[in-house]
């Protein structure tokens, strides 16, 4: 997003109290890529990039269609019909112009986006075959610039540059390009936005040549009047493309796509790549089933890297003006998605193993020197990305500006990783141990980590998530394949961090503290400790396979003890009762902490969030399964509660919006505002549905504890 479209969304979101001026929404509509290059389609059909963070390209700022019938111009604006077709990320979206239907589907290819449109006349007007012909205003911005920007015009296809990015357009039928000249000084002060396309370049055919924006007036020929429009994004001084190769490859794209059955077959050919495994899973007996796990993976799906690496969500503020920004791969997020994804999986037979594979590997290349994991690095090369908490990188002196959960997370999908998956992977066993070390030297004295960030990123202090995610990692990394010596401390280190946490318990509340602070407890309510559910499930399991292995056999008094068992019991229920929020409207859900303020705008209460929704339901299926391994007669309440959570967040759920994503938060009246798709809650939402459905397959006497039910 650019300036002048940001200056046009801040004129045009004047007086919109659930708004925040200058944002690129991606509340509505719908995404489509599952490679290095993702594109979201407005209702309207207006497409935009949100690629750079997977592929280092910028692509398209802002567009516009339009539909000629017989000399009347009718521009898109107004939202149509949309939807997916079946289980792919063909986007389908429906427009009505003038008694006539116009459909439109788009489809990402690796970095190559296609746009068909085929147009059908009403009954009333069967009679009518009138002159047609789409016009396509497109504006790019490669490498982030909408100045220094020239056009090159190939006869029937246009290529816009800078310098190492050049973005092509071309189409299937007959084409005629034209440059348009960007809005002027005057123009972007003037009150009202900037509608493009801004009419002829006056004969200023030299300033149109030097635009990033280009308009196209494309033939809808054929029997069923339609055309497809391509535009690909290429790299022409990396080596890997030349302009005749790039040319060619996007004329043979529009070509070979040109009608909606050809479209529909590659959409389906790139999703049974992408969900091979899914579609492959059978009723073994071994395997539970998911509702729709395809809405899910699609998504996160849509936020990888060829990597592996996800970014948190699309990029909904370029500019930080309200954020830090969301087009970067988080070490908490990812790792905890891709422990969500190997749960699920092991479940319910998903076939992801080439994601837990990438994802493992990733962490293994973007770790550093001293086991720990950086604040954010780009998806696409994992290279070290802008950030504010890097404070184990910055030569700074007792730095709190580090985020340890981030660490503690990876830590325990690499140990889960290596003990399910792969015991033989060396790379990823020499990460673990260093990230052993990296645990460690964060820890204090007391047992509970040292001042750092928090998961929410908007305060420091000791805090009882950190904390949860410590003894979680340390429990994992103590039942991992790995020496003797370094499951020995590790299991030494899941005992002090155990007891540690009662420092950190509020009687009068019945509940953890969100953190100590300078020596005080803050007593709010915050939902990132529903992390101590998982964390005392993994603690419980190593604590029982310890006991068979010294030959004491397992019964209900190892583990976690019943103190411990009746303070989380209550901890879980005061956090989720006391976050919950029915607001006097269309949706509830769970709040993030008490008193939080981000985002509310007008509202006098905090917003509702996805993320902590999901994660509650998670917190508390996994209390009650480790309630159940311990005979406890509050197992069934707090698999009811799960269930109520989880039907919030499932496909259809009252948090769940356009293409079944799930975003980041929620005012009060139901508008959904920041990052859509937020992919952290739709791994919870796969985890949780299997750890329900696995409650279900097995009578509760006979479940195993362990998260994981197949065989090490």
């Amino acid at each position: 997003m650019k300036l002048h479209s940001a200056l046009n969304d801040v004129k045009r979101s004047r007086g919109d109290d659930r708004r925040f001026p200058g944002e690129r929404r991606s509340t509505t509509g719908r995404f489509s890529g599952f490679d290095d290059r993702l594109v979201h389609v407005a209702p309207n059909g207006a497409l935009s990039d949100y690629s750079y963070p997977l592929s280092g390209l910028v692509g398209i700022d802002h567009s516009r269609f339009g539909l000629e019938l017989d000399g009347t111009l009718y521009w898109l604006d107004e939202p149509g019909d949309q939807r997916y077709v079946d289980d792919t990320a063909l986007v389908e979206t429906t427009h009505q112009v003038a008694g006539h239907t116009l459909t439109q589907y788009d489809l990402t290819l690796g970095r190559l986006h296609l746009t068909h449109f085929s147009l059908s006349t009403d009954d009333e007007h069967d009679d009518a075959d009138p002159d047609a012909t789409l016009h396509a205003c497109v504006a790019f911005a490669p490498e982030d610039r909408v100045s220094r920007i020239g056009q090159l015009l190939h006869g029937d296809a246009v290529e816009v540059h800078h310098d190492r990015e050049h973005d092509f357009l071309t189409a299937a039928t007959d084409i005629e390009v034209t440059g348009q000249i960007p809005a002027t000084f005057a123009e972007l002060l003037e009150s009202e936005p900037t509608e493009l396309p801004r009419g002829e370049d006056d004969g200023r055919y030299e300033e149109a040549q030097l635009s990033p924006i280009t308009l196209a007036e494309v033939e809808l020929s054929g029997s069923d009047a339609s055309t497809t429009v391509a535009t690909l994004l290429a790299d022409l001084e990396g080596g890997d493309e030349s302009r005749t190769g790039a040319l060619k490859r996007a004329r043979a794209g529009a070509a070979e796509h040109a009608t909606r059955d050809a479209l529909l077959k590659a959409a389906q050919a790139q999703a049974e790549t992408a969900f091979e495994g899914v579609r492959a899973a059978t009723d073994d007996g071994e395997t539970v089933d998911i509702a729709d796990p395809i809405a899910d993976l699609r998504t996160l799906r849509l936020l990888r890297a060829p990597t592996g690496a996800r970014i948190a969500g699309p990029e909904f503020d370029p500019f930080y003006r309200y954020s830090g920004g969301y087009g970067y791969t988080w070490f908490r997020d990812d790792a905890e998605i891709a422990g969500f994804l190997l749960a699920a999986d092991q479940r319910a037979g998903l076939g992801l193993e080439q994601w837990h594979r990438q994802s493992a590997h990733f962490y293994t290349t973007s770790q550093l020197a001293d086991g720990t994991w950086p604040h954010r690095v780009w998806p696409r090369n994992g290279r070290l990305a802008p950030g504010w908490a890097h404070g184990r990188i910055e030569e700074a002196v007792d730095s709190t500006d580090y985020q340890a959960d981030q660490t503690a997370s990876v830590a325990s999908y690499l140990a889960t990783y290596l003990r399910t998956v792969d015991a033989d992977d060396e790379q990823v066993r020499e990460a673990l141990v260093a990230a052993l070390d990296g645990l460690d030297a964060t820890l204090g004295e007391d047992g509970l980590p040292e001042r750092v960030q928090n998961a929410w990123e908007n305060m420091t202090g000791r805090f009882t998530h950190t904390a949860a995610t410590f003894l979680e990692a340390y429990a994992a990394i103590a039942r991992a394949p790995i020496a003797d010596e370094h499951r020995e401390r590790a299991r030494e280190r899941a005992h002090t961090v155990y007891s540690a946490l009662d420092d950190l318990w509020v009687a009068d509340r019945g509940c953890y503290a969100l953190r100590l602070d300078d020596g005080d407890l803050d007593e709010r309510l915050d939902g990132s400790t529903f992390a101590l559910a998982a964390a005392h499930r993994e603690f419980d399991v190593l604590e029982r396979e310890q006991s068979n292995t010294d030959g004491t056999g397992e019964n209900a008094d190892v583990g976690v003890d019943a103190d411990r068992l009746a303070r989380l019991v209550t901890h879980i229920e005061t956090t989720i009762d006391g976050l919950y929020r029915d607001p006097e409207g269309p949706l509830e859900g769970i709040a993030r902490f008490e008193d939080d303020p981000w985002r509310v705008d007008d509202q006098a209460d905090a917003k509702i969030w996805s993320v902590t929704t999901a994660w509650g339901a998670h917190a508390a299926a996994e209390i009650g399964s480790l309630l159940a391994a311990h005979d406890h007669e509050a197992a069934s309440r707090f698999d009811e509660r799960a269930r109520e959570l989880l039907a919030l967040v499932e496909p259809g759920g009252q948090l769940r919006r356009d293409g079944e994503y799930l975003p980041e938060q929620f005012f009060d009246d139901g508008t959904a505002d920041s990052a859509t798709p937020l992919g952290w809650p739709h791994a919870l939402r796969l985890a949780t549905a299997a750890e329900l459905a696995t409650v279900e397959q097995e009578p509760a006497s006979a479940m195993n504890s362990d998260r994981a039910p197949v065989q090490d």
